[in-house]
């Protein structure tokens, strides 16, 4: 098993603002990627308000979550999902997501979580 990369998935429920776990979630996706670990993000409840388009935090000092999402193909995160329940009840169009995501329902979720290796939940 030695030199196999194991697959994560970042699992993000909470809102962009307002706490300092959405900033972690992402960070530490952004942390495996960079040591060229198969990193994958699921925006489920909440969480999904960080694809809504054209944020703008009202905290000084928070940087805005579209553009660090927008970056995350540099880091080879390819695979972005998102809850398909959770996007209809906030009303986010993944036609205008910052970052292309594909939208799963809850079967697809479960499905999904059993192929990691490794499930990172904030």
């Amino acid at each position: 098993m030695s030199g196999e990369r194991r697959k994560t998935l970042i699992v993000v429920r909470r809102a962009p603002y307002g706490s300092s776990l959405s900033r972690a979630s992402l960070d530490a996706a952004l942390a495996l990627a960079a040591f060229e670990q198969l990193v994958d993000i699921l925006f489920m409840g909440d969480g999904v308000l960080h694809l809504l388009p054209d944020q703008m935090s009202s905290n000084i000092g928070v940087k805005n979550v579209g553009k660090l999402l927008s970056s995350l193909p540099l880091y080879d995160i390819d695979a972005v999902y998102l809850d398909a329940s959770a996007a209809e009840q906030y009303q986010v169009d993944t036609a205008n997501t910052p970052v292309t995501a594909q939208r799963l329902d809850n079967a697809d979720i479960q499905r999904l979580l059993a192929e990691y290796d490794h499930l990172l939940g904030f």
